[in-house]
């Protein structure tokens, strides 16, 4: 594979439905932030792996928010997209909506920046594919990205 190539965010973007069932929720029957985070992970893992074309783990979780809560029965949308990649890290960005069947409204109940590491056939940690960002908005994800990682010392 050419390492050269650079791969543009959308290009590896994930969107994963679920549905808040009772075993999903606490005794009040709001969505559990365990499982939520779960959900988010999932997506953040297909995001990094399409981008890196590699296996990847998750590195770290950082700084996630709990904005509102979900119900039994509501719809879950989790959107993962890359913001940038570094040596053999990336940084995923992820929210999550939910969405009352019945009145059809969708909000923000959780955000969080994932960090992956790409890992060989031999479980080593490996080089990835530069993000092209293309838009404005994906531009300043990019540099934002930066900002982050140097707050991180591991990765």
């Amino acid at each position: 594979m050419n390492q050269k190539k650079s791969k543009r965010p959308s290009a590896s973007q994930v969107k994963k439905t679920e549905v808040v069932c009772p075993n999903d929720t606490n005794p009040m029957g709001l969505l559990q932030g365990g499982r939520l985070v779960e959900w988010m992970d999932i997506a953040a893992a297909v995001c990094a792996q399409t981008h890196a074309e590699k296996i990847c783990v998750t590195a770290s979780i950082n700084q996630v928010d709990f904005n509102k809560a979900a119900n039994v029965g509501d719809i879950i949308t989790i959107t993962a997209t890359i913001t940038r990649a570094f040596s053999s890290s990336m940084e995923i960005f992820v929210q999550a909506y939910a969405r009352k069947v019945l009145e059809g409204k969708k909000y923000l109940i959780s955000e969080a920046y994932f960090n992956f590491v790409a890992l060989d056939e031999n479980g080593k940690t490996t080089s990835v594919i530069p993000v092209l960002p293309g838009t404005a908005i994906e531009k300043k994800n990019f540099e934002e990205a930066l900002q982050r990682k140097k707050k991180r010392s591991y990765l």
